[in-house]
């Protein structure tokens, strides 16, 4: 599917022509290292040796969402997640490695923690999501020590692994679920099946509940079949409809409350509605949405010019928030930059986010969405798609399990080194 590929961006060209070939060359200043930031830093100098790219991420390591799940099901260590941004300085990146006090957009600028100011003629922002705390009463920065979201992978990841192998066996784990939108759709249903994988070999008297906001969910047909298949009688979904929605909880006795009914459980994965970075909100980047409003072609803020806006935190349309999503997005918008720095126009294309699940670790399944970049939007296109088909089979499910590690090995390597 080309993934390395440059796909197309931004029609405006704002800057003057050949602005890359100036006496001084123009400088991108870039928030954020994963999987949007990251890509783009890398995108951005391979095509334009001479480009100034400035990388502000504040962690060594960059503790990756996807595949944490397999941390959770004992499948591998939280170390197989995390990689160096060190190597975030090849090909000539300047990686300055702090906090983010504030962004002050109209100047395209960074207030570091230090107070200092890095400023560029283009801002890239990449700094994921937060958390709405308030939405479930007695949930917290605080509370999520007990009852870990885990949903920003790394010390929380390993905060809820933990507590898995602690429980005994005959232990109820509650996986709490948000309504959408929120990072990865389908994200809290592999989690569900790799824990359900863990408990099946190692605790095979405990139940998993699942309280969700939603009815339905992404994947849920492969899911349920998975879940009948691998582990018959372990998981109990409440769908929103019936009560599912969690708001309220007791950090100190792990109690749930849906409103209509209360749950104690041994282990509480309870994962909080969510928003963009909060930096990006108290910078007025959000519009008052929550998500940060983007242009479909190159991914640049619909309130200020120059000031471009990536991965989970930006609203595009129809792209799930996903790590295949935000790599694809940095291509388009490192094309779109270049072009405009250029004086090119570029015209818009087709993008393609490929998501793949795990239910255990020899079975995966995937859906294959395309999107095209129109006026107002970036679009689904239907008749596109692709999806694994049920009662595939052992084989098959082996295959996309592998082909999932496959892709997951490749774009960390070629973002992380």
């Amino acid at each position: 599917m080309a993934r390395r590929s440059f796909v197309s961006g931004l029609l405006a060209a704002p800057f003057a022509p050949s602005l890359l070939h100036a006496r001084t060359a123009p400088r991108v200043v870039i928030l954020g290292g994963g999987f949007g930031g990251g890509t783009l830093a890398r995108a951005l100098k391979r095509a334009a040796p001479t480009l100034s790219v400035t990388l502000i991420e504040r962690e060594s390591v960059v503790y990756t969402c996807p595949f944490s799940n397999g941390v959770l099901g004992g499948m591998w260590a939280l170390d197989r997640v995390g990689f160096s941004t060190d190597g975030l300085r090849a090909d000539g990146i300047e990686l300055i490695r702090s906090d983010a006090a504030a962004i002050e957009p109209e100047r395209k600028t960074v207030v570091l923690a230090d107070g200092s100011r890095i400023s560029g003629d283009v801002l890239v922002l990449a700094p994921g999501i937060d958390f709405k705390w308030s939405a479930i009463e007695g949930m917290s920065p605080e509370a999520a020590e007990l009852l870990p979201h885990a949903w920003k992978a790394g010390r929380q990841t390993q905060i809820l692994r933990d507590q898995l192998t602690a429980m005994d066996d005959g232990g109820l784990v509650v996986v709490s679920i948000p309504a959408p939108p929120f990072r990865c759709p389908p994200g809290p249903y592999e989690r569900i099946s790799l824990i359900a994988h863990y408990l099946m070999h190692h605790k095979p008297a405990s139940k998993i509940l699942v309280l969700d906001a939603q009815d339905s969910f992404s994947k849920q047909p492969l899911f349920e079949e998975a879940w009948e298949a691998l582990y018959p009688g372990m998981i109990e979904r409440v769908p929103g409809s019936a009560s599912g929605a969690v708001v309220a909880v007791d950090a100190a006795t792990r109690r749930i409350s849906t409103g209509f009914d209360d749950v104690t459980a041994d282990v509480a994965n309870v994962i909080p509605p969510q928003t963009a970075a909060r930096i990006l909100i108290d910078a007025g980047l959000d519009e008052g949405l929550g998500w940060c409003p983007v242009e479909p072609l190159g991914f640049e803020s619909r309130l200020v010019k120059d000031v471009y806006i990536l991965g989970d935190a930006a609203l595009q349309g129809d792209m799930p928030k996903s790590g295949f999503s935000a790599n694809v997005q940095a291509k388009a918008c490192a094309a779109s930059i270049l072009a405009r720095l250029e004086g090119r126009a570029v015209n818009p294309t087709k993008l393609i986010n490929v998501c793949y699940s795990l239910a255990a670790p020899d079975y995966g399944f995937s859906v294959a969405d395309v999107f095209i970049q129109g006026p107002e939007k970036v679009t689904l296109l239907q008749a596109e798609g692709r999806i694994t088909a049920l009662a595939a089979g052992a084989q098959a499910h082996a295959a996309e399990a592998a082909h999932a590690k496959s892709w997951y090995d490749t774009i960390t390597s070629e973002i992380f080194g």
